[in-house]
């Protein structure tokens, strides 16, 4: 076991299974006292169980560290005032939170229904919110946290299928980058992950076929990691989230990173990459009819181009 975190108390939310399992079990690994937090449910948020959590901590007090369980939901205000206040019972205090928890229920935007929406948009922002909410007072008051959030490459790139999920996620790098300047000036650090990996979310028989089709037609997307995504292990993602929810990570604050397999790379924040200036007055239809296609959108690419009926 190694001591990076030697005397931290961290919670990690939806860490019963996949990339939260391996975060938490990576923060014990280095010294972390660990909450393991697991609705236990479904990918769409149904049957929960507290054995998902059980299962976790029994790994990491077998290996040595120190762990407990907690089975509240995220998505409760109260439920996630419970799971902090489990690190500050059983441990003193809470330093580093990880908020992985989450559900999906994939539906193309014309398909999809309130009942698809809601719990999505709840489970991922909303727990996100309420976890951070209720340990940035501890952490402000001790001047010291740790925080980082759970993004996707739904939400910063697009993924067809995904609008509940994709909203949700480019939210939570919203919610990372203002919480980063409302938490930075007392020590506490808020930064944002954006996993690439085979899990029972990503890896299912619906984004299987949707690859296929696409490699049939020819349809071509940008690298984002994601072509091999079953090869992928979940726990690769754990050592940048160790990184970052250490010390020797104090200055990186607001950033977001895309992780997967052998690769890390910093996500740039939006820039301005074209801009049309007038000297005087204000920009008319017309003018920007005649001056846009070649000054602003020249050479871009429908990533979603119209396709016969």
């Amino acid at each position: 076991m190694g001591d990076m975190l030697a005397g931290r108390v961290a919670v990690v939310t939806g860490a019963g299974r996949g990339i939260g399992r391996g975060v938490a079990l990576e923060l014990a690994s280095q010294g972390a006292k660990v909450v393991v937090n697991d609705l236990g449910v479904s990918v769409d948020g149904h049957d929960p169980s507290s054995q998902p959590a059980d299962a976790v901590v029994t790994e990491i007090r077998q290996a040595g560290g120190e762990a407990v369980a907690n089975a509240d939901s995220v998505v409760d205000w109260a439920g996630a005032e419970r799971i902090v206040g489990t690190a500050v019972e059983h441990f003193g205090r809470l330093d580093v939170l990880v908020t992985c928890a989450g559900i999906l229920r994939d539906r193309m935007v014309f398909n999809m229904t309130p009942e698809e929406w809601e719990p999505v948009i709840a489970t991922h922002l909303k727990g996100t919110f309420n976890c951070l909410r209720h340990a940035c007072v501890r952490m402000r008051e001790q001047r010291y946290g740790r925080i980082v959030t759970f993004t996707s490459g739904a939400g910063l790139f697009g993924n067809p299928g995904q609008a509940n999920y994709g909203a949700a996620k480019a939210a939570i790098s919203g919610l990372t980058k203002v919480a980063a300047r409302d938490l930075g000036r007392y020590g506490v650090t808020v930064n944002a992950i954006s996993p690439v990996a085979g899990t029972r979310m990503t890896v299912t028989d619906a984004y299987l076929k949707a690859r296929a089709l696409r490699q049939e037609q020819g349809i071509k997307r940008e690298d984002r990691g994601t072509g091999d995504i079953e090869r992928l292990d979940p726990d690769d993602i754990a050592p940048m989230v160790a990184f970052l929810a250490s010390e020797g990570a104090g200055n990186v604050n607001g950033e977001m990173f895309l992780c997967y397999g052998s690769a890390i790379a910093r996500i740039s924040q939006p820039r301005p990459t074209r801009t049309l200036f007038k000297s005087d007055g204000y920009w008319t239809l017309d003018e920007l009819d005649a001056l846009a296609p070649r000054a602003l959108t020249d050479g871009l690419e429908n990533p979603a181009p119209p396709r016969d009926a």
